[in-house]
């Protein structure tokens, strides 16, 4: 019985510190989680295209103009139903 009691404190205080680093890593609550596959547009409008990838912090990822561009995670928001960054389409090409 004391060992079986012992083994399980010693497993809760060696998964503890793993708990802890992916709640780190996880977006903030509340914030817009991108989805693979969901047009991303950009605030003026224009359709930047489908969610690539999305990073382990809620970062999108998406191929643009040939390229991979990580579009950061604070920009995005849900518009009229509809994933959106607030950044241009301008300010896009310039993280090209």
């Amino acid at each position: 019985m004391r060992k079986s009691l012992l083994v399980v404190l010693m497993l809760a205080a060696v998964s503890l510190p793993a708990v802890a680093q992916s709640d780190a890593a996880s977006p903030a609550a509340g914030a817009v989680v991108a989805a693979k596959g969901v047009m991303l547009l950009a605030s003026d409008g224009a359709r930047l295209g489908p969610v690539y990838r999305v990073t382990a912090d809620g970062s999108a990822q998406l191929i643009f103009d040939g390229r991979m561009v990580t579009i950061p995670s604070s920009t995005l928001s849900m518009a009229n139903g509809k994933l959106t960054t607030s950044l241009s389409r301008q300010a896009v090409v310039a993280l090209r």
